[in-house]
């Protein structure tokens, strides 16, 4: 990437992307601001209609008194308008953050499929410095508060329309809720879908990564699993959390059903004691997704100080300034105008786990954060799993590849389908004595086996388990995928980064397992 710094105005050259229409007319010189609003209102197909809105905005930009010439015309398109006058807040960003930093933020959040207007206020509001996934939950929740403030308190707001090429790949007609190939209550039939051949179970398999992740990489994991169609759910259907996450598996889809007691939905059932304290003004029923960063002591600070210097009634911008912090950061009430991050005991129930799951045995606290945001959301998890219970009442054979706190064998545990025999294959200690710690106080019967390193699962060691084990009935992971899921915010390489490349572990593995069971069965 080059970027030409002119007095009055940034020029930005993709190399890597020549192709795009963007691209084409940030060649010829044009602003990139200016690109992008004009591309916003157009599409991208009339580059004719694209080059006079350019040709206008820079006209406009030039005008004098322009402030007043583009406020008072009622003929001016609301995009020419908020171009001009965002025009400050775009030069101040630049400055205060560096070039560098925001073209590369702004870039990742267009490959995730955000629109201009989506990445330039989380960076104005948020900041370059911020992670990826937490710009995404921060325009999540700008979408869900504009939902309520034009349908009350409705959870379900109509969002933007998605373009299938430009995002990624959902498996069902109704895009905006995330809802799968169904979710309890839905209403929703369920689909019909077809397994490929070469993907059928068993063994079954159940691969779990985030829903937002640079274009084609759903694609990808798609094409290497078996051609399998990516399942899309978010975890508020199960939970008071949202969590957006993607699935690809072989497993039956009817006859699924959820874990019983069903779980808190909203902040006020899983949270009670924060009722008292919750301004009628924050309308907030749902937390965002759980992440491993949380809000610090000095933004709860600051948060205490504006509400009491603004009396019992805070203005507008108080509140707005509020609750964007508490959506960001998941803060809720705890005292009068005070707020807090969750407690770790908090977010593993909300998880799905049994409070103080990972309390105790030398781990810390920033541990425990640590772990729990990099978890599955085990109701969610539960509800997908349901369908082995008939198949394997008499207990399960399970391969866990990157299996973090055990949350899928606290899945299976909870569906009352009995773990005969689990190998584990996780890198981090902390990880793996949290889920020996839950093996062991929930009285397992079966054998648990811990493997470190994935390289280590070699074609040897899987023959061998599997002869331990007679073949394995379930491969279950999901990698934990900074590359995906946005923590490098200057690297963009999809699966091909370091982390994110585990999934061509968890492919190789399955593929291994897959042809391992075929040789027995013909032996």
């Amino acid at each position: 990437m080059y970027i030409f710094l002119y007095p009055d105005t940034v020029y930005l050259y993709l190399s890597s992307s020549g192709s795009k229409i963007s691209d084409r007319f940030l060649e010829m010189g044009y602003p990139l601001k200016v690109v992008f609003r004009a591309i916003e209102e157009h599409g991208e197909n009339d580059e004719e209609a694209i080059l006079n809105a350019i040709l206008t905005y820079l006209a406009l930009e030039t005008l004098p008194g322009e402030d007043n010439h583009v406020t008072s015309d009622p003929h001016l398109s609301d995009s020419a308008s908020t171009y001009i006058e965002d025009l400050s807040d775009m030069n101040s960003i630049l400055e205060s953050q560096g070039q560098n930093k925001y073209f590369e933020t702004m870039n990742l959040l267009e490959d995730m499929g955000f629109s201009y207007d989506e990445a330039f206020a989380a960076i104005n509001r948020c900041g370059c410095e911020t992670p990826i996934d937490e710009l995404v939950e921060f325009i999540d929740a700008a979408n869900m508060a504009k939902a309520d403030d034009l349908q009350g308190t409705t959870l379900y707001g109509k969002k933007q329309k998605l373009d299938r090429d430009e995002r990624w790949t959902y498996s069902v007609k109704n895009m905006q809720l995330m809802i799968g190939f169904g979710v309890p209550n839905s209403g929703m039939k369920t689909v019909d879908r077809e397994i490929p051949a070469a993907g059928k179970g068993p063994p079954y398999f159940y691969y779990e990564n985030v829903a937002y992740t640079p274009k084609g990489v759903w694609e990808n994991m798609s094409r290497f699993l078996y051609e399998i169609e990516p399942e899309f759910v978010d975890s508020m259907h199960f939970s008071a959390a949202a969590r957006k996450r993607g699935y690809i598996h072989n497993l039956p889809i009817d006859g699924r059903f959820p874990l019983l007691p069903i779980p808190p939905f909203t902040i006020q059932e899983a949270l009670p004691l924060t009722n008292k304290w919750w301004p009628k003004w924050d309308q907030r029923t749902k937390l965002n997704c759980i992440l491993i960063r949380h809000g610090s002591a000095e933004d709860t600070k600051k948060i205490k100080e504006e509400l009491d210097k603004s009396g019992p009634d805070p203005p507008e911008h108080v509140r707005k300034y509020v609750l964007e912090q508490c959506r960001r950061y998941n803060f809720v009430w705890v005292g009068k105008n005070k707020v807090a991050p969750l407690d770790p005991d908090e977010i593993e129930v909300i998880m799905g786990y049994s409070k103080y799951h990972t309390r105790g045995g030398g781990i810390s606290t920033t541990a425990r954060y640590q772990c729990l945001g990099n978890s599955f959301q085990v109701d969610t998890v539960a509800y997908h799993l349901s369908v082995l219970k008939k198949l394997f009442p008499n207990g399960i054979k399970v391969l866990s590849l990157f299996s973090g706190i055990g949350g899928a064998e606290v899945a299976l545990h909870k569906l009352g389908i009995p773990l005969k025999f689990v190998v584990s294959v996780e890198s981090s200690e902390t990880c793996r004595n949290i889920l020996q710690s839950w093996w062991e106080q929930s009285n397992q019967k079966g054998k648990l086996i811990h493997i470190f390193d994935v390289r280590d699962v070699t074609l040897g060691k899987l023959k061998e388990l599997m002869d331990m084990t007679e073949g394995f009935d379930l491969v279950i992971g999901g990698s934990p995928c900074n590359n995906l899921a946005g923590r490098n915010r200057y690297t963009r390489d999809g699966l091909y980064g370091d982390q994110s490349s585990l999934f061509f572990d968890y492919f190789r593995i399955l593929d291994l397992v897959k042809k391992i069971t075929v040789y027995r069965a013909y032996a």
